[in-house]
Order: structure tokens, then sequence, then C-alpha cells
């Protein structure tokens, strides 16, 4: 897939934002292109400072999930910015940290605000999610925050990710699963054309119970749901 593919407005417009010096953006998406998670919802200000650190929460569950450790090689497919990685470069040591995204713009952003800590190493790399451009057995984790609905086609994405995992690595992801929205069925999401015009092309219509029957297709052993599955 080349690059030039990419037709994604929000991030056009983030990034025009972020350029500008945009304070709020900075603060809500300095770091992170994902959505949030908080722990207690009812707890939450939804300002842009509330956001940028729901957004590293999110990161957090998800590279906790894939039980990441120091020594480690691991590979954020998706990485947006940046966020993911400097999150796993401040908090982990000797680990050598690998950011993948198809879009240009975003690693060179992502190459002038993350700096690999001594004791760490860190490469971004434009390529595609599907065809990854790294050796069999070479990582021992694989994260894919927030991006794999953007990806062509899931079951390859799922086949390189076990291709390039050392036998006993973890693949950790989050996900748009359907469900009922306050009386907004899932399919509606899907089909209104406002959303395709500003997030550009997706699919949100795995549910959980296909990712478990795609999976074990693939070879991965049992699947795990770790973040509670409602949208705040």
């Amino acid at each position: 897939m080349a690059n030039s593919a990419l037709t994604l407005p929000y991030f056009d417009l983030i990034l025009k934002q972020l350029d500008q010096g945009d304070a709020i953006f900075e603060q809500a998406f300095g770091r992170h292109v994902h959505w949030g998670y908080w722990a207690n919802p009812d707890q939450a200000t939804y300002t842009a400072k509330d956001y940028g650190a729901a957004a590293e929460q999110m990161s957090v569950e998800i590279y906790s999930a894939a039980q990441v450790q120091d020594h480690q090689t691991i590979l954020d497919v998706g990485c947006g910015v940046g966020g993911t990685v400097a999150s796993l470069n401040e908090r982990f040591t000797n680990v050598s940290l690998l950011g993948l995204n198809l879009d240009e713009r975003q690693l060179a952003y992502a190459q002038q605000t993350v700096t690999a800590r001594p004791e760490n190493t860190i490469e971004f790399v434009q390529g595609d999610a599907c065809a990854l451009p790294f050796a069999d057995q070479s990582v021992d984790a694989v994260l894919a925050v927030e991006c794999i609905f953007h990806f062509p086609d899931r079951k390859q994405f799922l086949q390189e990710a076990l291709r390039v995992l050392k036998p006993g690595g973890w693949l950790a992801i989050s996900d748009f699963a359907p469900f009922e929205m306050e009386g907004w069925p899932a399919f509606l999401w899907q089909s209104n054309p406002v959303l395709p015009s500003f997030y550009g092309s997706f699919d949100v219509t795995y549910t959980l119970q296909k990712y478990r029957i795609l999976s074990g297709q693939v070879g991965f052993g049992a699947m795990q749901s770790s973040i509670p599955s409602k949208i705040y």
C-alpha cells in the first residue's frame, strides 16, 4: 500500500494544529492520538489534559496486557506520533522499541519528539501492518493500539504478528467492537457517511467472538479481554 493511499483527515487536522503550536491539541494529542481509558469514568474531567492522561493510560493497559518487561524487543504497529513507544521508553530498561506506521508525517513527528534513553534503542519504520518488514521470531511483544480497524485485512495482520513474535510472545490490541450504544446500533457507526470522511477507511464490524475465532484460525492461543467493553 502506498503512502499516498492514506486518507485520514482527522490526522491532517491534528498534525496541522500541532505544527501551529496549539496548546489544547498538544495537551490532548501531542503524545497519543487514540481514545482514552478512565479506570473511574465518574472522576473524569474531560479536559484536554485529562484526555491526554487517559490516552496514556490506554497505552499502559495495552502493553501491560502484553506482559512487557525489561530486556525485550517490542513492536508498536500503527504507532501514531510515537506516544506508546515514548511511554515504554520511560518505563522500561534495556528494551529495543520499534514503531511502525504507513504515514511518514506521523513518523517524522515521532522522530522529532521521542528520544531513546541511553540504555534503550528506538527505531521508527515506514511500512505496512499486513506485510511487516521484520524477521521471523524477532520480537517479544506486538502492540496495536486502536489502529487495526484501518488495516485492509485483520487476518493477514494477525498472521504477520504471529510470524514476527518469538515463541511465547504476546499480541495486545485495542479495537472498537460493535455493541448497542445509547440506542445507536453499531451498524450506523459503520454506515454514517460523515465518519469515513473524517476518520478515513475503517471497519468496526469485528465482535469479540469474531476475534476469538480468527485468532484461533491463525494459530494464537486463548484470547483474553482485559479492558471493559464500554466506551466513555
